[in-house]
């Protein structure tokens, strides 16, 4: 009997077992052949991939073809002293009209306005933006539109970022962990269709280019987690998203909690202009002066009875323009908080507590013409009528020691508060 051995000897010295071989012997080689083909083709994919010339030149397409989406065709541009370009862009060209609900739609008819309505802003004169006091203005049917610049993106913290505030913590009543720190004044718990305000303007200090001070408006409804909806309105300092520190009048709007939705201004679809005459996101100005003059704007933001949008009016019954109502989920009916008052950003960029200021950059404490100020606080009802504030009105400073606020009511300003500070002081290291 043959062991294993010696049978898989004779196998092997077999004619058919040696063509055997040799077939395997080349269907291997074939194999290994093209494995390192392939191998040596990856290779090059992923040379060409990781080419850093490549990425850049990838990423600047990225920006044109973003900015060509944000940037409409204009009729005219008007060169603004402070270096801003305004594109005077056809009513029915502007971003939002790219949304598919709106596309090949005109702007809304006029809403009703709220009953009661009268204004006091300090700011009535429409030249309260640097880029009209040439005289130069947007022809009827066009819309001013502050043309966003490659500059502007790459300051972003991404082409898809841009224009939008981060993921987390922009609207917390209460938060202390989140760099978002606010000084406010609110209602809640019942229905709201609107609220106004007059709120001065300053220029407040902001430290580092990714941190921002504003004061503002929030009509907000539905919960604080992936469901919040909200609108905003108001002024801003932010480096990043301008370049420059001078205070800008903004929008802002959300109906998922500052995920996926919304935008500032113009910069996506969502707002819709109807004035020729105020560029949302140009600079505001004269502003308030230490122990100086104090300027202040009027804003009102109410739901239209007749179709539900939310339109935004300035000053002296000036319309902007309104953010459709079919953005939103809970405040497609109504809202059910809503705030006025001061945030600021603190990203602890130096490893203590930002120098960045809320407001004028003064202690609520220190009062008129030196500290930041909301007067004639009002809310719009199920009527469509403006209603001052109960004493319901709640107060907070959830970093007191950086940044205060101080409230009354009086005959001439109705509810009002005082609100801000420097940040980074002894008590606030």
């Amino acid at each position: 009997m043959q062991t294993a051995l010696e049978e898989g000897s004779q196998l092997q010295n077999s004619p058919g077992m040696a063509s055997s071989c040799a077939k395997a012997y080349r269907i291997i080689s074939f194999f290994l052949a093209c494995l390192l083909l392939a191998s040596n083709s990856a290779a090059a994919i992923n040379s060409t991939t990781l080419d850093p010339r490549d990425e850049i030149r990838a990423k600047h397409r990225s920006i044109r073809a973003h900015l060509k989406r944000v940037n409409k065709p204009a009729v005219r541009t008007i060169k603004s002293p402070d270096g801003d370009l305004i594109d005077c862009v056809p009513s029915h060209l502007q971003p939002a009209f790219d949304h598919p609900k709106l596309r090949g739609q005109r702007p809304s008819d006029p809403p009703e306005r709220p009953k009661g309505n009268n204004s006091s802003s300090t700011l009535l004169d429409a030249k309260f933006q640097a880029w009209t006091i040439s005289g130069e203005s947007c022809p009827q049917g066009s819309v001013p539109i502050r043309r966003a610049s490659r500059e502007d993106i790459l300051r972003a913290s991404s082409i898809q970022g841009f224009g939008r505030k981060p993921a987390a913590g922009r609207l917390r009543r209460d938060s202390r962990s989140t760099g978002h720190e606010h000084a406010v004044g609110y209602v809640m718990g019942a229905q709201y269709y609107g609220a106004k305000a007059s709120l001065s303007v300053w220029a407040p200090r902001v430290t580092s280019v990714s941190e921002f001070s504003l004061s503002q408006m929030w009509v907000i409804s539905g919960s604080f987690g992936n469901d919040l909806n909200t609108i905003e309105a108001g002024w801003q300092v932010s480096p990043q998203l301008y370049g420059d520190s001078r205070p800008r009048f903004f929008t802002y709007w959300t109906s998922d909690a500052y995920q996926e939705t919304g935008c500032y201004n113009l910069l996506c679809s969502g707002f819709v202009q109807t004035n020729n005459k105020i560029a949302i996101g140009a600079a505001i100005s004269p502003i308030s002066a230490l122990d100086g003059g104090q300027f202040d704007i009027d804003l009102l933001v109410w739901k239209d009875p007749k179709h539900g949008h939310w339109w935004l009016e300035m000053g002296a019954g000036v319309l902007v323009g309104y953010w459709p109502t079919f953005l939103f989920s809970h405040l497609a009916v109504h809202a059910n908080m809503v705030q006025f008052g001061g945030e600021i950003v603190n990203t602890r960029s130096s490893g203590y507590h930002t120098s960045t200021q809320m407001g004028s950059g003064h202690f609520a404490a220190e009062g008129f013409r030196r500290a930041s100020y909301f007067r004639n606080l009002q809310l719009v009802d199920w009527d469509n009528s403006l209603i001052p504030l109960s004493s319901n009105l709640r107060l907070l400073a959830d970093h007191p020691n950086c940044y205060t606020i101080q409230g009354g009511v009086n005959g001439v300003w109705g509810n009002y508060f005082y609100y801000g500070g420097p940040g980074r002081n002894v008590r606030c290291p």
